[in-house]
């Protein structure tokens, strides 16, 4: 068997592994140890398989992984979640659709604490449906916003996609981080505006909340201060330079639990739940990454990468041809994997083709993780779409699916503007780190 033909049998059985439910990290784990096993010896197997889980998990840039998720799942149990969603409700809740924008807006506002579109939209979904089906939304509108919405959790920093990305390719968390920062904002404001349209235009869809006067508005903004100033200060001090991103997880972290501790909203059993989930998903994001790094090796040795960039150049495509192509092959292969194995199987084998290209790995990122948060609300896998259904389990998936297809199109249309101006990505980036 040559190099390549035990290459494609290797992906071939990735394929077969997570089609059949086997976690990614253990599916990655068997192929990268047994295809290195074929080509190089079980000697050199085991020795990668030792080196580069120490050399991962002594990694300090990694430890922002679990003080961002961290950070979020204690707003999530101090209820700064739902202090977002309040402010966002008073100030436009009572127009027609009013409720279903103010999710979109509580859902980008947690996102950027929790860096998890899971937790954004299991979060969200839990303070905001109740509302919706108490102010009598169509379940297709309230469902989709909240499948959809949750999705700004890998976009809007500091998104556990960028740490990924970032790893795999050697770039720069905090450039990354920065790179996401318009991108999301774009495409919240399209979320909203599709809501804004349809409930204009169906009116039935989401009828108009009850008003509130303008001393409430300002209660309800000034509850959320505090989170809101976690954010900016997190964000922004990465932006000017106050701190790298991982003293900014540790920083926002911090500032989350006194917080909660005086507020007295966080107890130590709160702290501790939340500290204990923290570690669960730490330990699943590490065991992918260090199951990426004995894939990458083996597909490597399978010579896979050179021969697919050999038949890219004998296509003889513009570049834009060829980003175009690979964007779509991420779009569909969104519909069948999970978002964090697209980009172990992937990368290895685009992102080479990307750097001969002279495309703008940062620019590229920023593409790639928002066609991975489109996979997110993509039939039939659709792991958002699932999440909602398992908290609102008297609408059907396919209400669901058809109540996040217009927010589908919407993140279509991101992805063509970023790629038409990727200034849109690259500008903080570029004012920042020059």
């Amino acid at each position: 068997m040559t190099a390549t033909s035990a290459g494609l049998v290797g992906i071939l059985a990735l394929f077969i592994l997570l089609v059949l439910r086997i976690p990614v990290a253990f599916a990655m784990f068997v192929v990268g140890f047994f295809g290195i096993w074929t080509l190089n010896g079980l000697n050199a197997a085991t020795s990668l398989l030792a080196s580069e889980a120490f050399t991962l998990g002594s990694s300090p840039e990694l430890v922002v992984i679990p003080l961002f998720i961290l950070m979020g799942n204690v707003a999530s149990a101090t209820g700064m979640s739902r202090q977002l969603y309040d402010a966002a409700y008073a100030v436009i809740g009572s127009v027609k659709g009013g409720l279903a924008s103010a999710t979109v807006i509580g859902c980008g506002g947690f996102a950027a604490l929790s860096g998890s579109s899971v937790a954004s939209a299991l979060t969200m979904g839990k303070v905001a449906l109740g509302e919706m089906e108490r102010y009598n939304y169509d379940p297709r509108l309230s469902t989709g916003v909240v499948a959809a919405g949750g999705t700004l959790g890998i976009l809007i920093p500091p998104s556990t996609g960028f740490v990924i990305y970032a790893i795999l390719t050697e770039q720069s968390i905090g450039r990354l981080f920065l790179a996401g920062v318009f991108p999301g904002l774009l495409l919240l404001s399209l979320f909203v505006l599709a809501v804004t349209v349809l409930c204009y235009l169906r009116p039935e869809y989401g009828p108009a909340g009850p008003k509130t006067s303008l001393g409430e508005k300002v209660r309800a903004v000034s509850r959320a201060g505090p989170i809101v100033g976690i954010i900016v200060l997190t964000i922004g001090g990465i932006y000017g330079g106050l701190f790298s991103p991982v003293e900014a997880a540790a920083v926002g972290a911090g500032a989350v639990i006194a917080i909660g501790f005086f507020s007295k909203t966080l107890g130590v059993k709160a702290l501790w739940l939340a500290a204990k989930d923290s570690v669960v998903t730490s330990a699943t994001v590490m065991l992918i990454l260090i199951a990426a790094h004995l894939i990458n090796p083996f597909l490597a040795l399978s010579h896979i990468p050179t021969a697919v960039g050999g038949f890219v150049d004998a296509l003889n495509l513009s570049a834009t041809s060829v980003l175009l192509l690979i964007l779509l092959v991420y779009i569909v292969l969104g519909c069948f994997l999970e978002g964090f194995a697209m980009l172990v199987l992937t990368l290895p084998i685009f992102f080479p083709i990307i750097v001969e290209l002279g495309i703008d790995p940062i620019w590229f990122g920023v593409m790639v993780v928002l066609a991975l948060e489109m996979g997110l609300i993509s039939p039939p896998v659709g792991l958002n779409v699932f999440i909602v259904k398992s908290i609102a389990p008297n609408v059907s998936l396919g209400q669901i699916f058809s109540g996040v297809a217009l927010f589908w199109v919407m993140m279509l249309v991101t992805l063509f503007i970023i790629v038409l101006f990727p200034q849109i990505a690259l500008f903080l980036p570029t004012t920042m780190f020059g």
